[in-house]
């Protein structure tokens, strides 16, 4: 376990609920990644993000789905892609990540608590 954090650092971070507006695979990256746009709603906006998701994503099955991410980390490039926000999801021993989402379909931008 990481060590613990005050309830006001968790505070600064700035989780929302998206859905995926569209899916390519990153050429330019040394592992298989795939670029993501993500529609956070009116006051978010549209965010990319290059993710290391291939194992379970493609083009195909992650275009629509809602995903968790956090909004407010710097913009960083990774491999020719500017990424703007960070797709959380549970990685295995092996490394796969499965993609965190709503068990019910709700609001782009809604905050996660």
């Amino acid at each position: 376990m990481k060590e613990q954090i005050t309830y006001e650092t968790f505070d600064k971070i700035d989780i929302r609920l998206g859905t995926v507006i569209s899916v390519k695979k990153n050429e330019k990256a040394r592992k298989p990644s795939l670029v993501v746009e993500v529609d956070f709603g009116n006051e978010i906006g549209i965010k990319q993000s290059s993710a290391q998701i291939t194992h379970y994503y493609n083009e195909e099955n992650l275009k629509g789905k809602q995903v968790i991410g956090i909004c407010n980390f710097p913009e960083k490039n990774i491999a020719g892609v500017l990424s703007q926000v960070l797709i959380l999801g549970s990685i295995d021993k092996e490394g796969k990540v499965t993609l965190l989402h709503p068990s019910q379909k709700a609001e782009n931008g809604l905050p996660i608590a």
